[in-house]
């Protein structure tokens, strides 16, 4: 199974549990969500911003690795974040995520809580250091992406790399009896929360937390983590990611809580995002975010040349007219460098949409 099969069979799930982030008093001005309206429209307003999908998944070509292939096949030999973030801030981004683990499980920082990191590989920079000090010196407003599926730091989780389907309850298809849904141990969330800890103390206050694949973390661990990410950092933007989809349909039991509404691959719809939402008796405002690559991939595969002119124009004004933001991946390369001709495509867009 692979990514987005899962995200879209997940995506017929629902529940009916008591509601964290809301406060259950509704007020038509504000709205019961944690976030101040004020705080989520200065989200808003950042419009265009810069995913990042680099790691270990650029080395062994492949967006969801078995988490088997040594630390040290990460391996940039022209590593540049500062060149990265520069592109963006040329190309009228305001903000950038990156991708700090991803489903290999190789970690872009030197964390404690591991050995699969940057500090045992052929390229021992710290790219969230870099990342984050870059963004500071081009005026770019930084954001975390942590994925929860990881098929290297196990603690005994199964993940959809291991087959099990997901219905949202506890029944599975005749072909996989017997077979455990993807999901996480208390070990492994233990182990998520530490990582997102150093991540959230060390390296300074961060405008967004990306937290993708959520599902197979639970309801109660998710709550708790959601939370946890709040009380570390009161003014942080916290996207549990509810995958493919326009927007419409909101997936309570895959990624609630959450600030955001991730709209991956697809577009808005053409009547236009609606941020407020009726979830479990308490009325939020949930502003969406578009996600997409710059070519296919999300992470740099040779060949994967930007999608055309107008493809990205139109992209980028219906996000606008549509009233979402528009995160664009843009994937480095094995040399840690954005390719040419993205960076052509970017400015190119620039000039066209008239940033």
């Amino acid at each position: 199974m692979n990514r987005r099969q899962f995200i879209q069979l997940s995506g017929t799930m629902t529940a009916t549990i008591a509601l964290p982030s809301c406060t259950g008093s509704m007020n038509k001005q504000q709205g019961d969500q944690r976030l101040k309206i004020s705080q989520l429209k200065e989200w808003e307003a950042l419009h265009y911003g810069m995913f990042i999908h680099f790691g270990m998944s650029t080395f062994v070509v492949q967006e969801l690795p078995d988490g088997k292939a040594p630390s040290t096949t990460y391996a940039p030999d022209k590593l540049d974040v500062d060149q990265w973030i520069g592109v963006a801030r040329d190309a009228g981004m305001h903000y950038a995520v990156l991708t700090t683990k991803h489903v290999a499980g190789h970690c872009l920082w030197p964390t404690q809580h591991n050995d699969y990191n940057v500090s045992s590989s052929s390229n021992t920079t710290d790219v969230v250091e870099a990342f984050v000090r870059a963004c500071e010196k081009r005026g770019i407003k930084p954001g975390f992406y942590y994925c929860s599926w990881d098929n290297h730091n196990r603690f005994g989780s199964e993940t959809p790399s291991d087959g099990g389907d997901w219905n949202g309850q506890n029944g599975f298809p005749a072909s996989q009896e017997g077979k455990m849904p993807p999901h996480t141990t208390s070990l492994y969330q233990n182990f998520q929360t530490a990582q997102i800890e150093e991540l959230l103390k060390n390296y300074g206050p961060v405008m967004e937390m990306w937290i993708d694949i959520p599902g197979v973390l639970g309801r109660g661990y998710r709550e708790y983590l959601y939370n946890y990410i709040a009380g570390k950092q009161d003014d942080i933007v916290i996207m549990m990611n509810s995958g493919i989809g326009d927007g419409t349909n909101y997936n309570v039991a895959y990624a609630w809580p959450s600030d955001l509404i991730a709209i991956e691959r697809n577009r808005p719809p053409e009547a236009g995002h609606n941020p407020w939402r009726e979830i479990e008796g308490s009325t939020c405002y949930l502003p969406g975010e578009h996600c997409d690559p710059i070519g296919k991939e999300w992470f740099h595969v040779p060949g994967d040349l930007p999608r055309s002119d107008a493809e990205l124009a139109e992209q980028y004004n219906q996000c606008r007219e549509r009233g979402v933001n528009f995160l664009l991946n843009v994937p480095p390369n094995v040399h840690g460098l954005i390719p040419q001709e993205y960076v052509d495509a970017l400015m190119r867009l620039q000039r066209h949409v008239g940033m």
